[in-house]
């Protein structure tokens, strides 16, 4: 774990020099604030790139040789099944205490937010429309492999491997053996690359970090330290439920993933997308003893379907923007809104902002003014850190929980956690 260390410290010291970088720029040179943070942030955006560029391969090689290798049919369907029955649950109890909590603290009613331009939101309202069935289906069912590859749309290419990983497993053993080998080196090939690409994280980090504060400064902090208080102590809820269930289910091990896992946390919390670590996650979830077959099945589905800390901040956000305007919703309106919640954000993916999509749209069904979205959008950035690294725990709980009622749950295999 010395490597793992060593990138630990070097995100948590490239944290600290974004911060002081970007107020340095804000309070000195305020003028040169917006093409300083446009140019810093380029270090972010490569990162992400570089990222996002193994993303679609990685999902498919993993998840086609994951379940072809199972070749037990049934065993496909009995992992599928319990996944879905957590993703389901853990989605349930994240959109719940969301609406709970909003609700009970109420952070519309007490704050005064300086009224936002609605320019501001524009792309996002131009990016969004109100919910249709057919649009549903057509997220979920790629209408060509090459164009879901080339948008990295995650949920498209999780159909189309699972159908693909499917047939093969049902073509006998011996037959396709040799794609089954090609995609297993290539799948190992690109966690090689992993390796390399999560050394430019610090970097990463330091210009995402440097660009917001340098931009807003540190009063962004105090104009909206009630929303963020309150969502931080939802999302610590939230946190409280999913490590008792995962202490129910893994014991004293809940502590090793964990440790495994706290540079992908970190990271996914200071770039703001979930999908920056998926690379790292699927290595430490096999290090800390998780079936390759049931990560490789399990975690991709994983970031279309149990994106916990996004679902928790749709139904908080959008209850928000009504109170700010004083729409009084009915419980009844509140928990339609949870259920429409619950289908329309399946699938999103797990980059900055997407969820705000979602709830523009779900905002306009329920006579919410959509334009509301553009009062959180400058402390969205930090809504989103917490977000995105609950959504990478809640992924490693549940292909944790998976593997371990597989009865596959292994001692680490990787280097000896300290």
């Amino acid at each position: 774990m010395k490597g793992q260390n060593k990138l630990f410290i070097a995100i948590i010291i490239a944290l600290i020099i974004g911060v002081g970088i970007g107020g340095f720029v804000h309070t000195q040179y305020p003028g040169s604030a917006e093409p300083f943070s446009k140019n810093i942030k380029l270090l972010g955006t490569v990162f992400i790139r570089l990222v996002q560029m193994i993303i679609a391969p990685l999902v498919f090689t993993t998840l086609v040789v994951g379940i072809a290798k199972m070749s037990d049919i049934k065993m496909i369907g009995r992992v599928g099944t319990k996944a879905m029955l957590w993703f389901i649950s853990a989605s349930l109890v994240s959109l719940f205490i969301g609406l709970v909590l909003v609700n009970w603290m109420e952070p519309g009613h007490v704050t005064k937010l300086p009224i936002q331009d609605a320019a501001s939101a524009e792309e996002l309202l131009k990016s969004s429309k109100g919910f249709s069935m057919e649009d549903f289906v057509k997220h979920i069912i790629p209408k060509s492999i090459f164009e879901a590859f080339a948008t990295n749309e995650v949920l498209q290419i999780v159909v189309f491997s699972i159908m693909f990983g499917v047939a093969l497993a049902n073509m006998g053993e011996e037959y396709v053996q040799p794609v089954i080998k090609l995609f297993d080196i290539i799948a190992h090939g690109i966690l090689k690359m992993v390796g390399y690409i999560m050394w430019f994280a610090p970097l990463g980090v330091l210009g995402a970090i440097a660009a917001v504060v340098a931009t807003n400064g540190f009063e962004i902090f105090k104009v909206y330290a009630v929303y963020l208080r309150d969502f931080f102590f939802a999302l610590g809820i939230l946190w409280l439920v999913l490590l008792l269930v995962g202490y129910l289910i893994l014991g004293n091990r809940l502590f090793e993933l964990l440790r495994r896992i706290k540079a992908p946390l970190l990271i996914a919390f200071s770039t703001t997308s979930s999908e920056a670590v998926f690379p790292k996650l699927v290595e430490e979830l096999e290090r800390f003893g998780c079936n390759s077959r049931v990560v490789s099945f399990i975690l991709p589905l994983g970031y279309s379907f149990n994106l916990d800390g996004s679902m928790m901040y749709m139904t908080f956000a959008s209850i928000f923007i009504a109170q700010i305007y004083g729409i009084e919703m009915t419980l009844g309106q509140q928990i339609t809104m949870l259920l429409v919640l619950m289908l329309t954000s399946k699938g999103i993916a797990g980059v900055p902002r997407a969820s705000l999509v979602i709830i523009v749209a779900t905002c306009s069904m329920f006579g919410i003014p959509p334009e509301g979205i553009a009062l959180i959008l400058p402390i969205d950035h930090f809504c989103d850190m917490g977000r995105s690294m609950t959504n990478v725990l809640g992924n490693a709980l549940a292909t944790s929980a998976v593997s371990k009622w597989e009865g596959q749950l292994e001692h680490g295999n990787g280097n000896e956690v300290v």
